[in-house]
């Protein structure tokens, strides 16, 4: 197998372009497990690891960049007033995969129990990819994953990272598994209050094909009393209702319902309380 090694992105580009076969690793974290267990049997990896420009983050203008080499250690220590983000990154694995495995592995992976990619969906945020030849596009979250471990990608392109319009409102990031440490969410959820207080973004994963937006649950929320339990059932009920999960060997699709429909009112009940 060979390991092709560019040390800059524009490097990393090129060589995207004229091995359009290698399988780019960063953190290797998801795709050594591949290459242990023989699904996958690449001829050559484009290692990611030392391009410098990948493992950047900023703020500016409003706007947040996270450059999709940088780790969810980096990002549970260094991003905390985003605090749905950087709680996810701290729900990632076990401390030692946690300085390895990287937000742009995460995206590419398109898993939809991805441990970050609820916080980005409750975001809003844009997915940066580029070309040598093409340049450089900004593809919107629900645009890029596709279905299970499938994303809108080019064969020439390369994840550069991905951005969005900074919050200054409170949001929650919530995983259930069956135990507390290394594991698979058998469901999570993402709410962000947006910054006038008037409505909310739930994202959902672990339920569907991709991670959801409840749609439905976040227009009814907007502007009502999120203290009156009436409106905490009907936006726990609305939220589990777009779901669209299976039964596996981690849960049935009845109980990640459920799931769905208790943390959608817990997150809502939270986000109530931080608005008073």
């Amino acid at each position: 197998m060979d390991v092709l090694t560019p040390y800059s992105l524009d490097e990393a580009l090129e060589v995207r372009f004229t091995h359009p076969e290698a399988t780019p690793v960063a953190g290797g974290t998801d795709l050594m497990v591949d290459l242990n267990a023989r699904r996958l049997q690449p001829t050559a990896l484009l290692d990611l690891s030392h391009v410098d420009e990948l493992g950047t983050w900023q703020k500016e203008s409003g706007t947040v960049f996270v450059g999709a080499g940088m780790t969810f250690a980096r990002i549970a220590r260094e991003l905390t007033e985003f605090p749905p983000l950087a709680d996810a990154a701290r729900s990632v694995a076990s401390p030692q995969i946690r300085n390895r495995a990287t937000i742009g592995g995460n995206l590419a992976t398109a898993s939809p129990a991805g441990d970050s990619i609820p916080a980005l969906a409750a975001y809003d945020a844009d997915v940066v990819v580029a070309s040598s030849k093409t340049g450089m596009r900004r593809v919107p979250l629900g645009e890029f994953l596709v279905g299970p471990k499938r994303t809108s990608l080019a064969p020439d392109e390369l994840i550069v990272g991905v951005e969005w319009q900074s919050v200054t409102r409170p949001g929650s990031f919530v995983k259930i598994g069956r135990r507390n440490a290394m594991v698979i969410a058998v469901a999570s959820a993402c709410l962000q209050v947006d910054d006038e207080w008037h409505g909310v973004r739930l994202a959902l994963g672990s339920v569907g094909p991709t991670v959801l937006r409840a749609r439905h649950a976040e227009e009814f929320a907007e502007d009502l009393d999120w203290s009156d339990p009436a409106t905490l059932v009907e936006f726990g009920r609305l939220a589990a209702a777009e779901t669209q999960p299976i039964d596996d060997r981690r849960g049935s699709a009845a109980y990640r319902r459920h799931v769905v429909e208790v943390l959608a009112r817990r997150l809502l009940a939270q986000a109530e309380k931080a608005r008073c």
